[in-house]
């Protein structure tokens, strides 16, 4: 990624401070994928069995954003999540008892019970936290990465929101100040082509990334089914960042598999199932990286398998564990509420 026309580049001194990036590990991204996609099947399966209140907003699909994006973060980086965050709370290194915990209201859940599917934080991994609004994680972003730039550390914000929040006027307001201010933020766009039922098409006037390089900020449009791509994409925006050279933007191309939430099944009045069909087959980002990490001698069937059956013990004892929680006191209601 390029600076845009008129961006100045970071200074010597700034690109010094930079710290470099250790190579990916690339099994390790692939579990953390897979990890994502079993999750949200146990999720599509305790609310088919009424074990979980609410609705759920699923990322069977888009795991190679979420894992590619955040595999180039170090701990003390920021995150912001959205109403389908599951997969960026898990790609940053949460807990799958503690999620599933948080999903069904349980006191061992990160938030306590409290947060749900659409709200869940992880604080210690610097997760400031899903929001159900949509783009509305956009300005808390931006103002950790203004902290991060006033504390003088080189901690850089993600805030990642859906193709359909490209209507908030908030996205253009932070985006303006992030340019002016030169703030270590990276905005990631989610495009899986729908917002809620309506396709992007339907809504998205122009040219999406002209949007960005409006305010000067360097913008990418990503492979979002391909791990490898989105991380170094990500990866430069990231160094880019810390050394001071303010916020990027990458557009990444996805697809979420299941409909807008999990009562959302019958979705043939606004696509097609053999749409659905052919990213499954042809696009699927697990299937990809299987692929190459096996062609490219980076591992073998036998390892992946291994890593399939350990995530899926992971996942299937995060779950009893979930079920076997208690629930909040009752008295504890008003705890963290503030007036």
């Amino acid at each position: 990624m390029t600076p845009a026309r008129g961006a100045a580049d970071p200074s010597p001194l700034a690109r010094k401070r930079a710290r470099k990036r250790p190579g990916p590990d690339w099994l390790r991204a692939y579990e953390r994928m897979l990890k994502i996609r079993l999750f949200e099947d146990r999720v599509n399966d305790l609310y088919q069995r009424g074990r979980m209140p609410g609705l759920a907003h699923l990322s069977s699909g888009e795991e190679a954003v979420a894992v590619g994006v955040c595999l180039g973060l170090r701990d003390d980086d920021y995150i912001t999540s959205t109403h389908r965050g599951h997969g960026h709370c898990l790609a940053k290194g949460a807990a799958v008892d503690r999620m599933f915990a948080e999903l069904l209201g349980k006191a061992a859940g990160y938030c306590g019970g409290k947060g749900g599917s659409m709200h869940i934080a992880d604080q210690e991994r610097g997760n400031l936290g899903a929001n159900a609004i949509v783009g509305g994680s956009m300005g808390i972003a931006t103002g950790a990465a203004l902290s991060s730039k006033q504390r003088g550390t080189d901690q850089v914000a993600v805030c990642f929101f859906g193709d359909g929040a490209l209507g908030q006027g908030l996205l253009y307001e932070v985006m303006n100040m992030a340019a002016l201010w030169r703030l270590p933020v990276l905005y990631v766009c989610e495009n899986n082509l729908y917002g809620e039922y309506t396709p992007g098409t339907e809504t998205i006037a122009g040219e999406a990334l002209a949007r960005p390089r409006a305010f000067g900020i360097p913008a990418a449009e990503v492979d979002g089914q391909d791990v490898r791509a989105v991380h170094a994409a990500t990866g430069e925006a990231i160094d880019r960042a810390r050394a001071g050279g303010g916020p990027s933007f990458l557009w990444c191309n996805t697809y979420r598999y299941s409909g807008h939430h999990v009562g959302d099944v019958d979705r043939a009045y606004y696509r097609e199932r053999d749409e659905e069909r052919l990213w499954r087959e042809e696009r699927d980002p697990l299937a990809l990286a299987r692929a190459w990490l096996i062609g490219d001698g980076l591992t073998t069937p036998a390892t992946l398998d291994q890593v399939h059956a350990a995530v899926t013990v992971e996942v299937d004892a995060g779950v009893a564990f979930a079920l076997e929680a208690d629930y909040p006191d009752p008295s504890k209601v008003d705890a963290d509420v503030y007036a």
